[in-house]
C-alpha cells in the first residue's frame, strides 16, 4: 500500500513537471511567434495611408514644391491661394534638410512651417530625386482629402487662377502624367530585365499630376525602385584629367532616373489606361545644342522680357502634343472636352513672375511693393 502510494506521487511529481514543460514550450513559442507575425504584417504594411479614406468636406489637391532651398516664387504662388478656397487644397514642401519656412524665408504665410522634416539631400540625375518624390507623396497622403497630387518645381508658375486649376484637375478621373516610348536612346539598361521589361520602359516629364490611387502605387512601391538605384544612373561628364578613362566612363548608360521613373512603374502595373498620357506644366525646350558644345537640350528660362501676355496666350492656346516615337498626336480633352494643355509652365525667373502678376495672370498685384519686401 506505502508502495503503490509513493508510486502515484511519483506520477504526480512527472505529471506537473511535464505541464511545467508544456507551458514552457507554449510560451517560447508564443514569445518568438508574435514578433514574427507583427513583423511580417509590418513589412506587409509599411505604409498605413490607405488605412482611412474617409473625410470630410471638400477634395483637396496637394501642391508638392520640390526645391533646393528657399520659393524664389513664393510670392506668385501666394497671390495664386489668396484666389483659392483654403479648405481645396495643401500644400507640401520637399527642401534642404534643416531648412525651415517662416517669416524670415518666405514672403507667404502659406508656406510656413509646410517643409517635410523628413526631406534628404537631392542632386540632380539621381535616384534621390524620385525618393524626395515620394516623400512628398507619402506625407501628402496621410491626408485622406487630399484627392490629387501635383509636383511642382522652384521656378514653376501657374498660368490660370485656383478656381480653374482646381476644377480642370477634379473633373478628371485620371492622372496627368507624360508618358511615351523611349526607342531613341539607350537608357535603358539591360541589367533592369527581367524586373523591368525593355517593352515596359517609358519616358516623360518629371512634372505630374496624379490621382490617390497613383500616389499610393508610387509610395508603396519597393522593387522598380531599388532597380532604379542600381541601374538608372546619370552618365559622369568629361574629365580631362582622366584621359583615355573618359571613353570607358562615356560609354555608360546615360539615365535620369526622375524622366523614366513614374511613367515605367505606371505601366508595369498596367495603369496607362487610366492616363492622360501628357503632363500639365509647359517646357520650352532649348534644341539648338551643338556636339561641340557637349550640352544636350535644356529648358529655356523665362525672364521679364520675354513672358510677354502674347507670349503666355500662346502657351495658353496650345490644344495638342505630339510623340514623334510612337507617332501619336495627343489632344488635350478632359472627359471627351477638348481644354487648354496646360496649366502651369516653367521655368520662370522672379521678373517674369512679376510679370505675369502686374499682367494679372493670376491676380492683380501690385509689383512695387513687392520690392520692398524681399527676404
Amino acid at each position: 500500500m506505502a508502495l503503490a502510494a509513493r508510486g502515484l506521487k511519483r506520477r504526480h511529481v512527472i505529471n506537473w513537471k511535464m505541464l511545467i514543460l508544456f507551458f514552457a514550450s507554449i510560451s517560447c513559442v508564443v514569445f518568438f511567434a508574435v514578433p514574427s507575425l507583427f513583423t511580417l504584417h509590418t513589412k506587409h504594411n509599411k505604409t498605413p495611408i490607405s488605412i482611412s479614406r474617409v473625410f470630410h468636406g471638400p477634395p483637396k489637391i496637394a501642391f508638392l514644391f520640390l526645391v533646393r532651398h528657399n520659393l524664389p516664387l513664393d510670392f506668385l504662388w501666394d497671390a495664386f491661394f489668396q484666389n483659392g478656397d483654403v479648405a481645396r487644397f495643401s500644400i507640401y514642401v520637399h527642401s534642404a534638410p534643416g531648412f525651415v519656412l517662416d517669416e524670415s524665408t518666405t514672403r507667404s504665410h502659406f508656406f510656413y512651417g509646410r517643409q517635410l522634416g523628413n526631406s534628404i539631400q537631392v542632386s540632380w540625375g539621381e535616384s534621390s530625386m524620385i525618393q524626395a518624390e515620394r516623400l512628398l507623396l507619402a506625407t501628402a497622403l496621410e491626408d485622406p482629402a487630399n484627392q490629387r497630387f501635383v509636383l511642382l518645381s522652384d521656378s514653376c508658375v501657374p498660368l490660370y487662377n485656383f478656381s480653374y486649376v482646381y476644377n480642370y484637375v477634379m473633373v478628371s478621373p485620371r492622372s496627368f502624367v507624360d508618358s511615351f516610348l523611349d526607342s531613341k536612346e539607350g537608357r535603358y539598361n539591360p541589367k533592369m530585365s527581367p524586373k523591368i521589361p525593355r517593352e515596359k520602359w517609358r519616358k516623360g516629364s518629371q512634372w505630374i499630376t496624379i490621382i490617390r490611387k497613383h500616389a499610393e502605387v508610387i509610395v508603396d512601391d519597393d522593387n522598380v525602385f531599388s532597380v532604379f538605384k542600381k541601374y538608372c544612373k546619370r552618365r559622369p561628364p568629361i574629365d580631362n584629367r582622366k584621359g583615355k578613362l573618359n571613353l570607358k566612363l562615356q560609354k555608360q548608360h546615360n539615365c535620369i532616373p526622375d524622366e523614366h521613373y513614374v511613367q515605367t512603374l505606371l505601366a508595369m502595373h498596367g495603369l496607362e489606361g487610366e492616363l492622360e498620357r501628357r503632363t500639365l506644366t509647359y517646357t520650352l525646350w532649348n534644341q539648338s545644342a551643338t556636339k561641340m558644345e557637349n550640352k544636350g537640350w535644356h529648358p529655356i528660362t523665362f525672364s521679364y522680357a520675354n513672358a510677354s501676355p502674347q507670349r503666355i496666350k500662346e502657351m495658353k492656346g496650345i490644344n495638342h502634343v505630339y510623340y514623334e516615337t510612337e507617332y501619336r498626336t495627343e489632344w488635350c480633352r478632359t472627359n471627351s472636352t477638348p481644354v487648354p494643355c496646360f496649366l502651369l509652365a516653367r521655368k520662370f525667373s522672379q521678373g517674369a513672375a512679376m510679370r505675369l502678376l502686374s499682367e494679372e495672370v493670376v491676380d492683380h498685384f501690385d509689383v512695387s511693393a513687392l520690392l520692398a519686401t524681399t527676404p
